[in-house]
């Protein structure tokens, strides 16, 4: 039957009329006001949270907090504040906010949204209006198998003979093929992005190698320059770099030393950079980009091609290179959530209370627009935890892959296969095996979340409001349709789980009806996860 659609053109524009006003802030009977500063009284019934991802720990705010958004703390922020009643804070520029238990304090000029209604309607409002989704997402490979990283197993020394040892040695024991990250020290100097060629004898065919194993395949990149090598000197001459009060290249201190700095609020040095990335596409067949750095601090006290350039510009400028590359990774970000770029936490250290960060921090990075989340590597990124004489906890690395198990992503960097003995490899495989068969279903909430903006892990709040589970930072919704509840203890025989209404079928095949709270008893390869029959 053909439908025909006789809707007047009249009623068309009306339509229009109304959803503009609606996104102009007039939702609920409430506007959206321009305050200098705020000073709000907070009722002990209304949780915030802020976003500073590397303190999602610390969110819904509960005791005395102080944050300043001239910093990213080491990872992804956005100037947004969400309350569990339906109020958005949002600033295009950093402010700061001060909280103790009643009072939340804003300095600095910021859109103030008195929303009435719940912590997902005021995330819904933030994102529409300030962050709205893209319609991409990042390469559904992210998504759907496992990643992999050279940094714990190689550190420094990457190398063609190692990376691909690295690549047959995960297909050897029984993991399946994904992307594969060739982490910092492949090039040849900090800016000279090309295969160091005593490490790398030949890289094209060691790319052709991996595509050949099912994999595909990213470098690490910064954005600095080392000044003893002859680009810096080319991109001194074309204007490319920041520069100190002196007007020479600003020499920059970072984790690996002393570098120049590329300044991006030049167009010409944005296109240079992506020329290199480009290069190394068509020339090699590298398939995508780790984009580290990008820091706010690095960019302080520099002058720039563009002369009111802020650091937070100069971060969400680095952001945007990721645009061109489906294939990406970003650690630091400013500004970008909706945008489909793969955002991994900060490194981790290798210990059962960094791994007790992961679920309030990908909740938080969720709840802040950046939902296409990585929790940074299976049993931690820090690699002093990893180097010969540390004491390493195989428990530990089997509780970590469970908890990315059913994560939007799931990143291996330390081979488990020569670090766990038989037992807790096991353990980890049947994590991987867990995420084999929810895969579709991963890859479908982040294809909602692009067209939809809704996040694909969701705190109990966001689902279930005003029931008591704001404070609930250790147990997570997958979309609408799992409740996953990882084990974060040492030694753990039993995991209590809060279940909402609903009746839910749980991952040893009982059914729970909601809403209850339970002690489940968990072996060392359970995860508890729950699925909803209704």
């Amino acid at each position: 039957m053909k439908i025909y659609n006789h809707t007047p053109k009249i009623s068309i524009i009306l339509f229009n009329l109304i959803l503009g006003f609606l996104l102009s802030g007039v939702v609920y009977g409430q506007k959206v006001s321009l305050q200098d500063s705020l000073d709000i009284t907070v009722k002990k019934s209304t949780y915030w949270w802020a976003g500073v991802i590397n303190h999602g720990d610390k969110m819904p705010l509960k005791t005395p907090y102080q944050a300043n958004f001239n910093s990213n703390y080491g990872n992804q922020v956005q100037p947004l504040m969400l309350s569990s009643k339906g109020e958005v804070i949002w600033s295009e520029h950093p402010y700061q906010l001060d909280f103790a238990p009643g009072r939340l304090q804003i300095k600095g000029s910021v859109q103030y949204y008195k929303g009435k209604g719940t912590l997902r309607d005021a995330y819904l409002y933030a994102s529409r209006t300030y962050f709205p989704p893209s319609g991409k997402i990042p390469d559904p490979l992210l998504f759907t198998n496992p990643q992999y990283n050279t940094w714990i197993e190689l550190i420094y020394d990457q190398n063609q003979k190692d990376v691909l040892a690295y690549a047959e040695g995960i297909i050897a024991n029984g993991l399946p093929a994904g992307v594969l990250m060739i982490d910092d020290n492949w090039q040849e100097d900090y800016g000279k992005w090309n295969f160091h060629q005593g490490r790398f004898p030949d890289p094209k065919k060691m790319i052709d190698e991996l595509h050949d194993m099912g994999f595909k395949v990213m470098v690490w990149v910064c954005p600095f320059v080392s000044p003893d090598c002859d680009v810096y000197r080319d991109l001194t001459n074309k204007g490319y770099l920041v520069t100190d009060v002196s007007g020479e290249p600003a020499i920059v201190r970072w984790w690996n030393g002393a570098s120049a700095l590329l300044d991006l609020t030049n167009p010409d040095a944005f296109d240079w950079f992506k020329s290199q990335l480009d290069k190394l596409i068509t020339e090699y067949g590298v398939d995508g980009f780790k984009l580290d750095a990008g820091d706010f601090e690095y960019y302080k006290d520099v002058n720039s091609f563009k002369q009111d350039a802020t650091a937070e510009e100069h971060s969400e400028l680095f952001g945007k290179i990721g645009l061109s590359y489906p294939l990406n990774e970003y650690r630091a970000m400013w500004k970008m959530g909706g945008q489909p770029l793969a955002e991994r936490l900060r490194d981790k250290g290798h210990s059962f209370d960094a791994l007790q960060l992961l679920v309030p921090n990908m909740l938080t990075a969720g709840l802040m627009g950046y939902y296409f989340s990585c929790p940074d590597m299976i049993g931690g990124g820090e690699f002093t935890a990893f180097l010969d004489d540390a004491v390493l906890d195989q428990e530990l690395i089997v509780r970590s892959a469970q908890c990315h198990a059913l994560m939007p992503m799931m990143q291996f960097s330390v081979a488990p296969w020569r670090v766990l003995d038989e037992i807790h490899f096991a353990a980890v495989k049947k994590s991987v095996a867990i995420r084999e068969k929810y895969k579709d279903y991963i890859l479908e909430l982040a294809f909602n979340a692009a067209k939809t903006g809704e996040p694909i892990m969701r705190p109990m709040e966001f689902a279930y409001p005003d029931q008591g589970y704001a404070v609930i930072i250790d147990q997570f919704l997958l979309g609408s349709q799992l409740l996953v509840a990882p084990v974060l203890n040492k030694g753990a025989a039993v995991r209590r789980v809060v279940i909402p209404k609903g009746r839910w079928k749980s991952f040893d095949g009982q059914i729970i009806s909601g809403p209850k709270t339970v002690d489940v008893s968990v072996s060392l390869d359970d995860l508890p996860f729950f699925e909803l029959m209704d």
